[in-house]
């Protein structure tokens, strides 16, 4: 008894296996972009990751010069000269503002911190706000040093521009002055803060007795 193979049935077989055969290529095809995207993905991350990093690292370092003299008015409603300080170290403190909790929270360790208050360094905040606009702040981390409002002009004369998120804003930077008025020290913190105790060190190993 002999047995007649159907054409038609064959036919649908080679199909079926065809597409089954283009159904795992398409399968590993996927696979292999997905593990591609997986590892450019990570590769990415890395990449971010260690340039956020880089940035934040902080720069600082002894600088040199007369001090660009400035008057500004302060939260306080007075007005506050550099020239006030002179035969005493002034630390002026620039940094972001308004919105930057950081930025507050560093000026209120500096105030509760008893080596500053013993150190004769006077530190002068600086930001570029209202003081409708700075005083939120200050009062939500129980900041009492007045700060100085600034247009933008003082930030600008000492550099401190554009080293933090904003182009147009200060970062979180210090500059140090010595009783006879020249910048010994300007430090530029991206990280957005510096612990107090190594905040004064750094300042006294730059100025002279």
């Amino acid at each position: 008894m002999s047995t007649t193979r159907n054409p038609r049935t064959s036919s649908r077989r080679e199909q079926l296996h065809q597409q089954q055969h283009a159904d795992a290529l398409a399968q590993a095809k996927r696979r292999r972009t997905r593990r591609l995207l997986g590892a450019l993905a990570a590769v990415i991350a890395v990449v971010i990751i260690g340039l956020g990093l880089w940035s934040a690292q902080p720069k600082n370092g002894a600088t040199s010069g007369t001090a660009p003299q400035f008057s500004l008015t302060t939260t306080a409603g007075t007005t506050v000269s550099l020239s006030d300080y002179r035969g005493r170290p002034v630390l002026l403190y620039f940094n972001e503002g308004a919105g930057c909790g950081a930025c507050t929270q560093q000026m209120a360790t500096i105030e509760k911190d008893p080596a500053f208050q013993k150190s004769g360094i006077t530190v002068l905040p600086i930001v570029m706000n209202t003081k409708a606009q700075i005083q939120p702040d200050l009062d939500t981390y129980g900041v009492k040093t007045p700060y100085l409002l600034d247009d933008g002009t003082v930030s600008k004369a000492y550099d401190t521009l554009g080293k933090g998120m904003h182009a147009d804003l200060p970062g979180h930077g210090f500059v140090l002055i010595d009783k006879s008025g020249n910048k010994v020290w300007q430090g530029d913190y991206p990280s957005m803060w510096i612990d107090p105790h190594d905040l004064l060190t750094t300042a006294k190993s730059h100025l002279s007795n």
